[in-house]
């Protein structure tokens, strides 16, 4: 067997690619907000974890075969339709299709759009989400957030951490994997880039899950890079 090849060194690396629930927005403060904003009458922290909370589960199911394939927007939905009935909600269609968008205007991190900016002077940006394209569309221009292109798993028919859309992403870019750095707050996420032979670079998120939200866990040194924010991250690739 051919010895592994070797990584190239990180000046080598053309593009970043973004997990973005998480990672580049605020998922649960922003659904919070919106559970207050429309008065749905339960607590929005618990309804947002509870939503959340579905979306593995839920990308498994098309996984496996149960579901064929499905995007995020019909993910949610389905997950949205359940958590509400469980807590005995009932809102009319419209009503229930516009809060299923509230991931289409998720608020970005107060670091992102400018830890964005100063990174894309350097590297091309490009998402790498679960979410689905019109999705990460409108939460770029939400969010003002200067991505250099929109990739989706949505164009690869399969859901991270499938190798498909790591290695897809690469092909997309027209990079080796090792000149793509995967950006994201989620170790796991991380290692399934690293096994495809892309670089990475870990942002955790303490408030991801709300205040006393728990990180995944990670080993000192495990990644490329550390960053405590987009700035952080920028400063240590771009000076």
């Amino acid at each position: 067997m051919l010895p592994p090849m070797p990584l190239p060194p990180p000046q080598d690396i053309r593009a970043l690619a973004f997990d973005i629930f998480g990672t580049v927005v605020d998922w649960y403060g922003s659904i919070v907000a919106e559970v207050a904003r429309t008065g749905l009458p339960t607590d929005g922290a618990k309804f947002a974890l509870d939503w959340r909370g579905g979306y593995q589960p839920a990308m498994q199911e098309v996984r496996s075969g149960a579901l064929p394939w499905t995007n995020i927007d019909g993910l949610h939905r389905r997950i949205l339709d359940r958590i509400l009935a469980a807590r005995g909600i009932t809102l009319p269609e419209v009503e229930a299709a516009a809060l299923n968008r509230v991931w289409h205007r998720l608020d970005p991190w107060p670091d992102s759009a400018a830890g964005l900016a100063r990174l894309k002077k350097r590297f091309v940006l490009a998402t790498l989400s679960n979410g689905n394209v019109s999705l990460l569309v409108d939460l770029a221009r939400h969010g003002g957030l200067p991505f250099d292109c929109v990739l989706s798993a949505e164009l690869f028919g399969h859901y991270k951490p499938d190798p498909e859309v790591y290695l897809g992403a690469a092909r997309l870019l027209d990079l080796a994997p090792g000149q793509v750095m995967m950006v994201a707050a989620h170790p796991s996420d991380l290692r399934a880039a690293a096994k495809c032979g892309l670089r990475t670079a870990y942002v955790p998120r303490p408030l991801e899950k709300g205040p006393g939200g728990l990180l995944e866990p990670s080993a000192p040194g495990e990644f490329d890079f550390t960053a405590a924010d987009f700035g952080d991250l920028a400063r240590q690739l771009v000076g």
